[in-house]
C-alpha cells in the first residue's frame, strides 16, 4: 500500500471530498480563518465525516511544504488508477485524446496542463520519466484537483511509447512553431495524442521525428511563443470544438 499524501488549497482538497471523501484520513485547517469560504469548506468536511483538526499557518505550511495552502491541508491516501497506459486505452469509449508533454519540468507548468486536461475532457497525460516532473504537492495544488482526475503515465521511452500509440491507430501530432499548417488545418475527430514540448526548447528531436504531423499554433504578436498549459488549452480545445 502506498504511503499517504497531502493534498493542500480549496480545490485540491475540495475536489478529493467531493470524489473520493472515504480517502481522506484527516483535514488541518486555520481556525482564525472564518471567511465565507472557510465556513463553507468545513461544512462540506462536516457532511462527508471527513476528521478536522484545528491547525496554525506554521504548521499547514510545514504540510504543505508551502505558504500557499490558503488554510486548508488533507493527509490522504491514494487513489487506485488504471495499472498502464494499455488498461487505461482498453477501457476508453470513443476516440482518445491524450495530451503528451515532452520536458516539461516545472510543477506550475503540469499543473496547469492537468487543470486545462481535465477541462477539455483529455484521457490522460503522457510524459517521459527523465524530462518531467512528477505529481507532488504544488503540482495538486496549481492543478486543481485535476490532478485527482486526469490519469498521469510516466513512461520510461517516449518515442516508444508513441510508436505504440500510432499502432493502435492513435494520431500523434506535435506543436512545432515552423510547422506547415497550424492547429486549425488538422483533423483532430478522430483517436489523437497531441505533443507539446517545453516552452523556448519546444520538443526533442527524436519526439518531433516520431510524430505523424506537425501543427503550429498561429501568432500574431510580438512573443514567440507561448506557455505550455496555454499551448496545451488551444490545441485541446480546438480537438474538442471540432469533436462537437
Amino acid at each position: 500500500m502506498s504511503s499517504p499524501k497531502i493534498l493542500f488549497g480549496f480545490h485540491a482538497v475540495g475536489v478529493r471530498l467531493k470524489t473520493a471523501p472515504q480517502s481522506i484520513i484527516e483535514i488541518y485547517y486555520e481556525p482564525t480563518r472564518r471567511d465565507a469560504r472557510m465556513r463553507g469548506f468545513l461544512e462540506r468536511a462536516r457532511e462527508a465525516n471527513a476528521r478536522l483538526i484545528e491547525s496554525d499557518g506554521l504548521r499547514l505550511a510545514k504540510l504543505a511544504g508551502s505558504h500557499g495552502h490558503q488554510g486548508v491541508a488533507a493527509r490522504v491516501t491514494a487513489l487506485e488508477a488504471a495499472n498502464s497506459l494499455d488498461d487505461l486505452l482498453d477501457q476508453v469509449n470513443g476516440p482518445p485524446m491524450l495530451l503528451v508533454l515532452d520536458g516539461v519540468t516545472d510543477p506550475h507548468n503540469l499543473g496547469a496542463c492537468l487543470r486545462v486536461a481535465d477541462g477539455a475532457g483529455a484521457n490522460a497525460v503522457i510524459a517521459p520519466k527523465d524530462h518531467a516532473v512528477g505529481i507532488n504537492a504544488t503540482v495538486a495544488k496549481v492543478a486543481s484537483g485535476a490532478a485527482e482526475t486526469v490519469p498521469y503515465f510516466m513512461v520510461t521511452n517516449l518515442a516508444r511509447t508513441l510508436g505504440e500509440l500510432k499502432e493502435r491507430n492513435i494520431w500523434c501530432i506535435g506543436a512545432a512553431d515552423d510547422a506547415p499548417q497550424s492547429i486549425y488545418q488538422a483533423d483532430l475527430k478522430g483517436p489523437v495524442a497531441l505533443v507539446l514540448g517545453a516552452e523556448g526548447t519546444g520538443l526533442r528531436q527524436l519526439t518531433r521525428k516520431t510524430c505523424d504531423a506537425l501543427v503550429a499554433i498561429p501568432m500574431r504578436g510580438a512573443v514567440e511563443s507561448l506557455n505550455v498549459s496555454v499551448a496545451s488549452g488551444i490545441c485541446l480545445y480546438e480537438a474538442l470544438r471540432q469533436r462537437s
